[in-house]
C-alpha cells in the first residue's frame, strides 16, 4: 500500500513538470521553441527508449520468476528459460544503466550543439523534466541492487523477499511509463 501511495506522490510531482513543459512551450513561442527542439535525434531517443522498454519486459520477466520463489538461475547461465528473478533484474539493470548513459551522451551532444539549461527556455525545461526522470530511473537502479544484494545473503528466499522484489517492479514500471510519455511529448510533439 506504501508504494502505491508514494507512486501517486510521484505522479504528482511528474504532472507539475508537465504542466511547467507546456506553459513554457506555449510562452516561448513557436518559432524559438522549434529551434531549439530541432537539435534533438529522434532516431538515437527512440532507440534509448526502446532499451529502456526492454527492461521492463525483463523486470516483469523477474517478477513472474521471484512470484514461483526461483531466485537464481536453475541451470547453466546460457539457459535463458532457467533464469531466476536475480537474472532477469540483474539484466534490467544492465539495460537502465545504458539508457542512463545515452541519456548523458545526448546531454553531451545537446550542450555542443548550444542547448545548455541557460541558453533558453526550451534547454530549461528539458533538462529539468529528463533530468528528473534520469534521477528515478537511477534510483530504480539502486533498488535492483539491493534487492539482487538482499536474495543474495538470504538463505531461503520466501514470500517476503519475492514481494520486495514485486514492489520494486512497480517502481520500474512507472519510470518506463513516464518516459513513455515524456518521449512523446519531448521529442515526437516537438
Amino acid at each position: 500500500m506504501g508504494i502505491i501511495v508514494w507512486l501517486s506522490s510521484e505522479v504528482m510531482f511528474f504532472a507539475g513538470l508537465f504542466a511547467m513543459y507546456f506553459t513554457h512551450r506555449s510562452v516561448a513561442g513557436s518559432a524559438a521553441w522549434s529551434e531549439a527542439a530541432d537539435v534533438l535525434n529522434v532516431p538515437f531517443a527512440a532507440v534509448n527508449t526502446a532499451i529502456l522498454m526492454i527492461s521492463s519486459i525483463t523486470c516483469q520477466l523477474g517478477v513472474w520468476k521471484a512470484e514461483k520463489l526461483i531466485a537464481r538461475c536453475q541451470g547453466s547461465i546460457f539457459q535463458v528459460n532457467k533464469w531466476g528473478m536475480t537474472e532477469w533484474y540483474l539484466l534490467s539493470f544492465i539495460l537502465g544503466a545504458i539508457f542512463v548513459s545515452l541519456q548523458i551522451f545526448e546531454y553531451s551532444e545537446l550542450v555542443a550543439h548550444g542547448v545548455t539549461v541557460s541558453s533558453s527556455s526550451y534547454g530549461s525545461v528539458f533538462y529539468i523534466t529528463t533530468g528528473f526522470h534520469a534521477l528515478h530511473v537511477t534510483g530504480g537502479l539502486v533498488a535492483f541492487l539491493l534487492i539482487i544484494w538482499r536474495t543474495q545473503i538470504t538463505k531461503k528466499f520466501g514470500h517476503r523477499e519475492a514481494s520486495t522484489a514485486v514492489v520494486t517492479s512497480y517502481y520500474w514500471h512507472f519510470v518506463d511509463v513516464i518516459w513513455i510519455a515524456l518521449f512523446f511529448i519531448i521529442y515526437v510533439l516537438k
